[in-house]
């Protein structure tokens, strides 16, 4: 570990760091532009220099390796006047926005030329003014503001994977471009947050609001399994945007679009008050009317007749209420699993992410069984390509052939092809018995089939074939595309002995057999299968294919309207907070459940969020563990059987409409004419 003096301190520092980093350790701020932690090193903004003993000029600390007895200053004189001289020529063609520019307050640029720049320019010359580049629905460009950083450029090629953004041009005609077509990625929305100018801002944002009127919320994304920690900004009622928040073992500092941009569709198409069907139509009612409608279709009703439903958005505590709701109706008819996903609950080892999503990075090997992680799961997707850039990654996929942004081996596109692979079939095999750390990812679009067992059984002895459980690694992998899954099967939020799954339950209900189906939030089903007599009870918070249905709409919390808490797909439990109240009379999901069970008779036994989550944590102790992923034990799963032939379909049809809130969104509908049937469908034909 070199030694080095920074400002007169004697600091030791890892191999391999520049220079900014490990002035960064010793506690000295380095302005910078260019340099991000995540990118390649560009070094062309040059505002980072510092003096380093025995150089003849500064030097650009970002692009400098650290080595043994450097000796660096970077608050002399010549320090000082090197970064006044370069944020002066940084300055040259800016133009004077910032009254009128979105990132005024959040503005590197700002911020920087207050702290070390010029109080003065000496250039006369007129400006250049360069045309706005189109990036999309989503991305604003006033690209006179750029200073030709190139993180955007960076982040498009390194971790979007999408090499679509460039610069054209040279010298003072030097401009950055996509020629005028949008970006098609998923992880665009980055752009923002990387750009240290106002040169890309989010088209949503634009023009809405300021920073400093925000109240900022600390949450977590429900959109999709992955977990994705946030910050929830608001003002008054309404969610203005959120943005993304440093957390190394799930999103890293990234968001996903969807979770970015959605957040428009939380205030549209809103239930806000009961609703009651009589005489064909919904009227409005009040609380009292709605609880009374479900006590008289209870009343007398054996819990064999009775079923319920639970969404991909819901909260741990409003399933943890219905289930006990259930219970106390005498029903065993529940599922959590709207899409029919043949899961073992008992095992919790057969339906995690067991690797977890940062254990990606020791990964040698990848094979994706029916799953394209790009939409599901961009971050997850994105890390698998952080992974390959690294070198000696190898991935191969079973399903639809994809464009997943790294090189993949199509291998197949069915079960048949997997049971191949399960007998040490093909090149891939050998790829996967010669590695060290193998993983493989399974998807819904695998286990949502009635063969779902039947694959899991085979995917699990896959796993075992290549020995991919060992001491210290477990590469086998669920990758959920609901954000209540896991907490649902944690739970135990499915059917008894003698219960119904969500097929069963929907097959009843259209033969009379089930006469009262409750809907938390669960909108992803074929609502035509309950048939005509089903008395149906949606709770949730938007008038989605569940509310058209419904014969008593209960109006409930969207996820940045409650404390609530979720699992993701690695089975990290973390905390959803409350960042605006919900509309005129919708309430938090546990509190109208808890209301309800007085009125049928089986009051629950919680007056407040901390009972309830005592609650939880009896249940299953999981949920004592906060960002604190359990390791399950490896166990037997699956059912032995021969699966159906049929190729693996896909478990996301639209990446920019999988739920209530982004269908509901303006943002998401501009983004699914535009980009919804994307270069994601298309064979690479590489075979990494």
């Amino acid at each position: 570990m070199p030694k080095l003096t920074i400002n007169g301190r004697e600091i030791e520092v890892p191999d391999g760091l520049n220079v900014l980093q490990a002035c960064e350790l010793a506690g000295v701020e380095i302005p910078r532009f260019c340099y991000h932690e995540r990118l390649s090193v560009a070094g062309n903004c040059r505002m980072c220099l510092v003096e380093m003993e025995r150089a003849p000029k500064p030097v650009a600390s970002c692009a400098m390796p650290v080595g043994e007895g450097m000796v660096i200053k970077t608050d002399s004189p010549l320090v000082k006047k090197a970064r006044n001289g370069v944020m002066e020529f940084l300055l040259i063609n800016h133009p004077l926005d910032c009254p009128i520019c979105d990132q005024g307050g959040e503005c590197d640029l700002q911020d920087q030329a207050m702290g070390y720049g010029f109080d003065r320019s000496r250039f006369q010359e007129n400006k250049r003014a360069v045309k706005e580049k189109y990036m999309g629905p989503l991305i604003k460009t006033i690209m006179t503001r750029c200073i030709h950083c190139t993180r955007c450029v960076r982040f498009a090629t390194e971790v979007a994977g999408v090499e679509e953004i460039g610069a054209l041009g040279r010298g003072e005609h030097l401009e950055i471009s996509t020629l005028e077509h949008a970006i098609n990625s998923e992880l665009s929305g980055n752009l923002v947050d990387v750009c240290p100018v106002g040169a890309l801002t989010s088209r949503p944002y634009a023009f809405t609001a300021r920073p400093w009127e925000l109240r900022k919320t600390n949450s977590v994304d429900v959109l999709d399994a992955v977990g994705t920690n946030v910050r929830i900004d608001t003002r008054g009622r309404e969610v203005m945007r959120v943005l993304p928040r440093l957390n190394e073992d799930v999103n890293e500092e990234w968001l996903a679009d969807k979770s970015r941009y959605a957040c428009d569709g939380l205030g549209r198409q809103r239930l806000d008050r009961p609703y009651v069907r009589r005489g064909g139509k919904l009227i409005e009612a009040s609380w009292e009317e709605a609880f009374g409608a479900i006590g008289d279709r209870l009343k007398g009703l054996p819990g064999s007749k009775i079923a319920a439903l639970a969404g991909d958005l819901c909260d741990a505590e409003s399933m943890l209420a219905l289930k006990e709701l259930m219970a106390g109706l005498k029903s065993e008819n529940l599922d959590c699993r709207q899409d029919g996903a043949k899961l073992d609950p008992s095992q919790r080892a057969g339906y995690l992410f067991n690797t977890g999503i940062a254990g990606i990075d020791q990964a040698d090997a990848v094979l994706l069984v029916g799953t394209n992680p790009r939409w599901e799961a961009p971050l997850i997707n994105a890390r698998i390509r952080k992974r390959f850039l690294t070198g000696g990654l190898r991935v191969g996929s079973i399903g639809a052939p994809l464009d997943l942004s790294y090189p993949v081996a199509d291998l197949g596109a069915g079960p048949r092809d997997l049971a191949k692979l399960a007998k040490g079939e093909g090149d891939f095999a050998k790829v996967l018995s010669g590695a060290e750390r193998p993983m493989i990812v399974v998807g819904m679009a695998a286990l949502a089939r009635p063969d779902g067992a039947a694959i899991l059984h085979l995917v699990r002895q896959v796993a075992d074939q290549f020995k991919m459980v060992r001491e210290g690694w477990n590469g086998f992998n669920v990758l959920h595309s609901a954000a209540a899954r896991v907490a649902g099967l944690d739970l135990g939020f499915v059917p008894g002995p003698d219960g119904r799954d969500t097929a069963a339950i929907l097959d009843g209900a259209a033969k009379g057999e089930i006469e009262v189906v409750f809907l938390l939030g669960a909108d992803e089903i074929d609502m035509g299968r309950l048939g005509d007599k089903a008395f149906v009870i949606y709770q949730g918070h938007h008038g989605d294919a569940g509310a058209h249905r419904a014969d008593v709409i209960l109006p409930g919390a969207a996820y940045t309207e409650k404390n609530g808490t979720y699992t993701n797909t690695e089975g990290r439990v973390q905390l959803g907070r409350l960042a605006a109240f919900p509309p005129g009379e919708a309430r938090e999901d546990w509190t109208i459940l808890r209301a309800l069970s007085e009125v049928v008779g089986n009051r629950l036994p919680y007056d407040n969020l901390g009972a309830l989550r005592q609650r939880l944590i009896a249940v299953n102790p999981v949920f004592a563990a906060l960002d604190s992923p359990a390791t399950a034990d490896w166990a037997d799963f699956g059912a032995a059987g021969t699966p159906d032939t049929a190729a693996f379909g896909a478990a996301v049809e639209n990446y920019y409409m999988t739920d209530p809130i982004s269908r509901a969104s303006e943002t998401m509908a501009k983004c699914s004419a535009e980009l919804g049937l994307g270069p994601q469908t298309k064979a690479t034909g590489t075979d990494g």
